[in-house]
C-alpha cells in the first residue's frame, strides 16, 4: 500500500525523525534514542516514511542506516509554494498599509 506524504508529514513525531536524517543518515537505534517511544514506535515511524518514500535505508556492513529522500521533499515543497505565493502577496500588502497609516 503506498501512503500519502502529506499523511505522513502531518504525525509530530515523523516530521522529528525526518528533521533528525535530514542532517545526516542515521541508524535506527540512533534514531529512537532521541525520542520517549518504544523502540517498535519508532521502526513503524520508519517504515511509514519508508513506505512514503520520504526516507530511504542504506546497508553498511551489518547496520541499515536512515536518510532523507530529497527528492520527495521537493514535491512537498512544491505544493507548498501556491501558498506562499498567497502569503507574500498579503504580507506586502500588510506592509503598504501600515507604510501609509505610518504617513498619516
Amino acid at each position: 500500500m503506498r501512503r500519502d506524504i502529506f499523511q505522513a508529514i502531518a504525525d509530530p513525531t515523523r516530521r522529528a525523525i525526518i528533521t533528525l536524517i535530514a542532517l545526516q543518515a542515521m541508524t535506527p537505534n540512533a534514531i529512537a534514542a532521541h525520542f520517549d517511544t518504544t523502540r517498535q514506535a519508532v521502526s513503524k515511524h520508519l517504515r511509514i516514511l519508508t513506505e512514503c518514500e520520504l526516507i530511504k535505508q542504506q546497508n553498511k556492513g551489518r547496520e541499515i542506516y536512515y536518510q532523507l529522500e530529497v527528492d520527495k521533499m521537493k514535491e512537498i515543497d512544491m505544493w507548498l509554494e501556491q501558498f506562499r505565493k498567497i502569503w507574500e502577496e498579503r504580507f506586502n500588502k500588510l506592509d503598504k498599509l501600515l507604510a501609509k497609516m505610518k504617513k498619516q
